[in-house]
């Protein structure tokens, strides 16, 4: 019996028949068509409480307070990693930030400098990094705070609180989305998911949507949509995704258009009594086809923005270059009717659909204004009002390929004389028609033009920005895009720099916002973009400029540009006026009692003129007051950036100078006034001195003489020397000698840096074993006795003074205070010795005498045998 029929299989009640029991079984029906086996582990196939119980849990993440204004990466991020998260390791999921930009779609740059500090300081996730054995780091071990929390607060009803089971089914439903794809270490394939491939701008987006979308369809696929009233104009599958996305109507219909252009998802629209294709449903192709329901897929799908009325008729506001006939997309299986709860609202759409219906025989419907007559082919009767040559083809020579809203304004109204256009004369010029990937190309007089676009620039930033004017970019040639396009980068780029964010992408994302609510605000002034009759000059000259309503740089028609709050310096302005006004009333009052209404008006308004007339001088002469200061600083300016440059100049005429001088030790020309080996041999001397005054503050008691400190000092420095020997003796060996004897200046530098080296690691030995004696003494051990006491008794060690975090602490601040004392010690005696030796050396120059009195004795002292040969030679 297949798994299938055995349900069907259902017991009846028990009857007794001679006393015993019977179990009778109903007959099955034959099966009506073909039996769909399902496949075990679909991760496509999900119950509906297993279905209820991940949408939840999605969406509660989300909805998290710190997730409030993130962008998609971060919130997918967030997903992924909860998804991710291991049972076995407290919920936490192990990951590099190259794999995980291959699951949100984005380049391991954008994961680590956007998307994991976002995470970071909004609280969303916790991370530490991983190293190995060689100390590199290898990844990060992550784990989502809310989902943490919810795991380890005991509620095992709360949404977040997700079985290991739930778990594995929701990183398998990602996987068969969005996975990157990998190969296993046992040779195990994990396929890449469907949207593997989209990546870059937006890919974020369409996976988080296709997420929620596929948790929120039936077994059949198709997608719940949301009820009550919706955006007309966009419809209701698009509300639908825009409510699961947080986002707007308009970026939700972008998401089911890209979806669509994929493969994953289909729309079925239906036609209603008024003839709209206004009843819509949202089928998810994968959820349907992993339920055995047969669908045929879309290869099509529309270029402008989706929208879920038909798309000729005249409500829908998105227009487009080319009307593209709705693909019909065969989701209905096999004995499925239509649901009729799936129904978009169908008075949410225009009444007058401006022939919606009737399609163009044997043409394109690309330049259609939506006239009457448009529908029938070149031969077919006109209508009876129809003007002079309305029957010809639309891209003919002489027809004239304007938008829809502004057809009425391109040709003479019937009766009139029609005047020459510039474009018919030799040197004219037509509009251009877009070639080989979209440039100009040249057409009568051998001119280009530059090509229109119906669809807002590319930019993320500039469509946000401009998409409150949407409908006035289409009216607008290629040069004003142009000119649009740039204006609106200038503002975005100038607003930007208000914006209090720290992220680049952050404060851009402000300020088109920003720039936005200012565009939507001017058209509410303005009364609609219908008002609008010069699209271009109302942009460049009132929608996107700034317009202060005080002097503060900040105000845009009292509202603050950084905050978007309301302006506090235009408070202040309106208070002061209105002070003044009140004064000025008062002052008229006393000063003139017996006025009337209307007298006493006239001159509270003289005055008050007279009022602003002052004002306004004084702001002249203030401007005037900071021209003159800023001229004073910006020669200030230049004068000190001169200065610095003669400086700097003088400089290096000294360092030149100086790079000539020859070393005063060796006389080497061109060495700067002291060669390398002479230098090397002066810090090598300096060392030698340290090393014997460590060794005499180790070894030597304090009340020790002169002559004991100098036996040492010969001492240290024989063995030094010894020392220095050996070392050179070994890097001899090592060594070739043909290079050293070749270059004797390169010879010299080798054995003076051999003796730097060997003195450096002998002071710094003597400096360690100095150390150690004195912090051995009884004024050290007394200090870390009382240090060790002083931190074992705090009071958060009181309650267990002897544990091992309170006797580690004692240790460690012990130990510090030792070495302290012993610093401490060492510097007192070094700075000791070096007394006793200056000491010394004054009263050795005071015994010398002059070379006067000493010229005889030298002269009486017989020379060796050494110094008489090298003087006789």
């Amino acid at each position: 019996m297949s798994a299938v029929a055995a349900p069907a299989v259902l017991p009846r009640p028990r009857t007794f028949v001679s006393g015993a029991a019977r179990r009778r079984l109903r007959s099955v029906p034959a099966q009506a068509g073909p039996v769909a086996r399902l496949e075990v582990g679909n991760p496509l196939q999900l119950t509906e409480t297993m279905r209820t119980r991940l949408l939840a849990a999605v969406r509660a993440l989300l909805s998290d307070p710190g997730l409030k204004d993130a962008d998609d990466p971060v919130r997918l991020a967030a997903v992924v990693l909860m998804a991710k998260a291991k049972v076995a390791k407290d919920y936490r999921a192990t990951i590099t930030a190259t794999d995980l930009g291959r699951w949100v779609g984005l380049k391991p740059s954008r994961i680590g400098h956007h998307v994991l500090p976002q995470l970071r300081d909004r609280g969303v996730v916790g991370s530490n990094e991983t190293v190995s054995a060689a100390g590199r780091v290898t990844g990060l071990k992550c784990w989502v705070i809310p989902m943490y929390r919810a795991q380890h607060g005991g509620d095992r009803r709360h949404v977040l609180a997700l079985s290991r089971v739930e778990l594995v089914v929701l990183l398998a439903l990602i996987e068969a989305l969005f996975a990157p794809g990998w190969n296993h270490k046992d040779g195990r394939v994990t396929p890449a998911g469907m949207l593997a491939d989209r990546t870059g701008r937006g890919a974020a987006t369409d996976r988080l949507g296709l997420l929620l979308m596929v948790l929120s369809s039936n077994a059949k696929g198709w997608l719940q949509l949301c009820s009550g009233s919706v955006d007309g104009e966009r419809g209701r599958p698009a509300a639908t995704v825009a409510r699961l996305l947080g986002c707007s109507p308009a970026g939700g219909a972008k998401v089911l258009s890209r979806l669509q252009e994929w493969n994953v998802l289909s729309v079925d629209r239906r036609e209603t009594a008024s003839g709209l294709n206004a009843r819509s449903r949202v089928r998810l192709l994968p959820v349907a086809q992993a339920h055995g329901i047969a669908v045929r897929e879309a290869h099509e799908a529309t270029e402008a923005v989706f929208s879920d009325l038909a798309v000729t008729a005249c409500g829908d506001l998105e227009t487009m270059v080319e009307a593209v006939i709705p693909v019909v997309t065969g989701v209905q299986g096999a004995g499925e009717g239509l649901e009729s709860d799936s129904a978009d609202r169908a008075d949410a759409a225009h009444l007058h659909a401006s022939h919606a219906s009737v399609v163009t025989p044997g043409g394109s419907l690309s330049l259609s204004g939506g006239f009457s007559g448009e529908g029938r082919g070149a031969e077919g009767p006109l209508p009876e009002c129809a003007c002079d040559r309305e029957d010809q083809a639309v891209d003919g020579e002489d027809a004239a390929a304007v938008p829809g809203p502004r057809a009425a304004k391109v040709g003479p109204l019937r009766g009139e004389q029609p005047k020459e256009s510039p474009a018919d004369e030799p040197g004219g010029q037509l509009a251009a028609r877009p070639g080989a990937g979209g440039q100009p190309q040249a057409v009568r007089g051998e001119k280009t033009q530059q090509q229109r676009r119906v669809d807002l620039p590319e930019d993320l930033g500039l469509r946000v920005a401009l998409g409150p004017v949407s409908w006035l970019w289409q009216g607008l040639s290629g040069f004003q895009q142009a000119q649009v396009e740039a204006a609106a980068e200038a503002e975005l780029g100038r607003l930007k720099g208000w914006m209090g964010q720290q992220d680049g992408a952050v404060r851009r994302e402000a300020a088109a916002r920003r720039l936005a609510a200012r565009l939507a605000a001017r058209l509410d002034e303005t009364g609609g973009e219908a008002r609008v009759d010069r699209p271009y000059g109302w942009l460049m000259g009132r929608g996107l400029v700034q317009r202060q309503a005080c002097a503060d740089r900040r105000c845009d028609d009292g509202a603050r540009l950084d905050t978007g709050a309301a302006c506090e310096n235009c408070a202040n302005v309106l208070h002061v006026r209105r002070a003044h006004r009140a004064r000025i009333v008062a002052e008229v009052g006393q000063e003139l009692p017996g006025l009337d209404d209307a007298a006493r008006r006239q001159v509270v308004e003289e005055r008050l003129q007279a009022q602003t007339a002052a004002d306004a001088a004084r702001f002249v002469r203030r401007r005037e007051e900071a021209r003159v200061r800023d001229a004073e600083r910006e020669a200030a300016r230049a004068a000190a950036q001169e200065r610095a440059e003669l400086e700097r100049q003088a400089a290096a005429v000294a360092a030149t100078v100086r790079q000539a001088l020859a070393c005063e030790d060796c006389g080497q020309t061109g060495a700067g006034g002291l060669c390398e080996a002479c230098g090397c041999r002066r810090e090598t001397e300096t060392l030698t001195v340290r090393a014997v005054q460590l060794v005499a503050a180790r070894t030597l008691d304090p009340a020790a003489s002169a002559a004991d400190v100098a036996a040492l000092d010969v001492r240290v420095r024989t063995a030094i020397g010894r020392k220095v020997a050996a070392e050179w003796a070994e890097f001899l060996e090592l060594s070739d000698p043909a290079d050293l004897e070749d270059d004797q200046e390169r010879a010299d530098l080798a054995a003076a840096l051999t003796a730097h080296s060997t003195v450096q690691q002998i002071a710094d030995q003597a400096e360690t074993s100095a150390l150690t004696a004195f912090g051995r003494t009884d004024e050290a051990d007394t200090e870390a006795d009382r240090a060790y006491r002083t931190e074992q008794g705090r009071r958060w060690f009181q309650h267990n003074p002897t544990g091992e975090a309170a006797v580690a602490a004692a240790t460690k601040a012990a130990t510090t205070a030792r070495n302290r004392v012993a610093q401490h010690l060492l510097a007192l005696r070094l700075k000791q010795l070096r007394e006793q030796a200056a000491t010394g050396h004054r009263a050795a120059q005071a015994g010398a005498g002059s070379w006067m009195d000493r010229m005889p004795e030298l002269a009486a002292r017989a020379l060796g045998r050494d110094a008489t040969g090298a003087v006789i030679a």
